[in-house]
């Protein structure tokens, strides 16, 4: 059954884990709020640290092969001896492409004001209908969104008319993280009452020959459904470094040296890669991606599948998955011992992005970050305040298992310490036993009062306790002006019986020395005593009371008969009385030299008498 205090522990650890659980349920709900309505947290950063990570274990990845860059480089720049390439060369190129038959092309490039010869701008835009195109806008962003989270722009720019008619026309805005690390493509944005339409977008569904469907979750061209994240991002996943997608040079197009059929039924996306001359971007592979590079990988995850799943469905595995953790890891810290529950829930959060590490490998998003902060911060919190309320536990067992000592002998405490078990079940053991008694002192406590003769009790027990522990004895009871010692209780001792009677040499030397010396008991006199009784001879050690309440003991006839010769003392007015089995069993072959008599002594309740030693005692040298 268990003890009151063990109940009160239970009761205190049960509040303590109900108190935690509370708090990191508020804690990672917020989190958990934040998350799901895509809300900017500082954890933004740390999603993105560990989302390149997984990337970079991923590894890069085999890009679709009917996605192809034609590339604006160094050396079709230096041709044309500088930057922005001339209408006229972009109209030689979108000639020589169209010669290809591609079926669809995407041009990265801005057309937002008209050229200094209108021909050359007619020229290319009749160019461009010769194949099904689409041409790069550009949307600002004042940074504010619509309740479904959809971008919204300050201003639209789009390219003039007399190159944009005959293309359609779509955004090419990347959408970057807290880190500047772009992350997704927004495929819609809006603009006032309208909603333009992003150049990926665009670019895949003309290769579908498909008008796209966009809803909240999800985007549908033709008989494929590519999930979205929040306000209909598209969340990018980068196949390696630049160039990993098939590029050709521009240059070498316009010059032949590639083949067209490198182009055939492809969808062919133009776009600057020289240097200097684009917009690049930081990722997982490259520190200097050029965009059209991730513009040509967003149309690649529209077309052929293959891009990150981030929807709504992620975003609620995310939820329970950082809910239960940070529940799990409170109730642990709480209920479980400390070191073992902290390492259960760092092997539970390493279990996790293990798993995510997995899972992003199969293309499918789980939140890194959300699970550690709402599992990992309350953690440490849980396992400080359960640091604290053990410390301040520790302390008052400390303070109880003090008190508590005071009322064991320090040996028999120390012993119980290491072994709870002893004397659970009563042993027989021969030892000697040793009654002292101070005579007169009835007396002397009317004399005194009761706080002064508490006070003098006190002195006389602490000189009795501590001469018992310096020969190896066990006061196991203190009656009044009295004490009962036994020797050898906590292990057999064959010197126990020569322990004992220097033992009660020593108690009366030091006890006539404290009342001599006592100013309370100054005067006593002759009326103030001590006598001791000993005697050697067979008893049980065992533990005496109530399950709860328990002191240890020796009873016997050995035990009542050292209590009778305390009185053999007292007729006797020796101060020692002890019987010959003692003095044997300690090995005195001469008792005369240290007692002054030997007496048969008849003894109350024994049918035979017993040889007993009586004296005066005397000081140690």
């Amino acid at each position: 059954m268990p003890t009151a205090e063990t109940r009160r522990r239970r009761r205190s650890d049960r509040r303590f884990a109900l108190v935690a659980l509370a708090a990191v349920l508020g804690w990672s709900g917020w989190l958990v709020h934040q998350h799901v309505t895509g809300r900017a947290t500082p954890l933004d950063r740390v999603e993105s640290a560990l989302t390149d990570l997984r990337l970079r274990l991923a590894g890069p990845r085999q890009p679709p092969a009917d996605v192809v860059i034609v590339a604006i480089d160094d050396e079709a720049v230096r041709r044309e001896g500088g930057f922005p390439v001339s209408r006229a060369a972009m109209t030689r190129l979108i000639e020589t492409i169209a010669a290809a038959h591609p079926r669809t092309l995407a041009v990265d490039v801005l057309f937002l004001e008209a050229g200094r010869q209108p021909e050359a701008d007619r020229a290319l835009g009749a160019a461009l209908a010769k194949v099904p195109a689409v041409l790069a806008a550009a949307a600002v962003f004042g940074g504010s969104t619509s309740e479904d989270g959809i971008p919204v722009a300050a201003a639209l720019h789009r390219p003039t008319p007399e190159i944009g008619r005959a293309a359609t026309s779509g955004l090419v805005n990347v959408s970057e993280d807290a880190a500047g690390v772009p992350r997704h493509l927004p495929l819609v944005v809006r603009t006032g009452e309208d909603v333009a339409v992003a150049f990926v977008l665009r670019a895949a569904a003309l290769a579908a020959r498909s008008d796209p469907v966009v809803s909240q979750d999800a985007v549908r061209i033709g008989t494929a459904t590519i999930p979205l994240d929040l306000g209909r991002h598209l969340p990018l996943r980068p196949y390696g470094p630049r160039r990993t997608i098939p590029t050709v040079s521009a240059a070498a197009l316009v010059d032949g040296t590639v083949p067209l059929s490198d182009l055939t039924n492809r969808i062919v996306v133009v776009g600057v890669t020289a240097l200097g001359g684009s917009d690049t971007f930081a990722t997982a592979f490259d520190p200097v991606m050029p965009g059209v590079e991730l513009l040509a990988t967003g149309i690649a995850h529209l077309t052929t599948g293959g891009g990150l799943v981030r929807d709504a469905g992620v975003r609620r595995l995310d939820a329970v998955a950082a809910v239960g953790l940070a529940a799990a890891a409170a109730l642990l810290i709480a209920l479980a011992p400390p070191g073992p529950a902290i390492l259960l829930v760092l092997l539970l959060l390493a279990a996790w992005l293990a798993a995510g590490a997995v899972a992003f490998a199969c293309g499918l998003w789980w939140s890194a970050a959300l699970p550690l902060a709402a599992a990992g911060i309350p953690a440490l919190a849980c396992a400080a305040a359960r640091q604290a309320l053990d410390r301040r536990r520790a302390t008052a067992l400390a303070r109880s298992e003090a008190a508590l000592r005071r009322l064991q002998p320090a040996a028999l405490a120390d012993r119980l310490a290491w072994d709870p078990a002893y004397l659970a079940v009563p042993i027989a053991r021969e030892i000697p036993v040793l009654f002292i008694d101070l005579t007169g002192f009835t007396r002397q406590s009317e004399r005194l009062g009761p706080g002064r003769t508490r006070a003098v009790l006190k002195s006389f027990h602490d000189l009795v306790d501590e001469t018992a522990a310096r020969h190896g004895g066990l006061v196991v009871n203190f009656m009044g002006d009295g004490a009962m010692i036994v020797f050898g209780a906590l292990d057999p001792d064959p010197a126990s019986g020569a322990h004992a009677v220097a033992a009660a040499e020593d108690l009366v030397a030091r006890t006539a020395d404290w009342i001599a010396r006592d100013p309370e008991l100054a005067g006593a006199g002759r009326a103030l005593d001590v006598r001791i009784g000993a005697h050697y001879g067979p008893v049980i050690l065992s533990r005496l009371g109530s399950d709860t309440n328990q002191h240890i003991t020796a009873t016997g006839d050995t035990v009542n008969v050292a209590s009778r010769l305390l009185a053999v003392a007292s007729e006797a007015r020796a101060r020692l009385a002890v019987s010959a089995d003692l003095l044997a069993a300690a090995g005195i072959d001469a008792p005369g030299d240290r007692f002054d008599v030997r007496q048969a002594t008849a003894i109350r309740g024994r049918a035979q008498t017993l040889d007993v030693w009586l004296g005066r005692g005397r000081r140690p040298s």
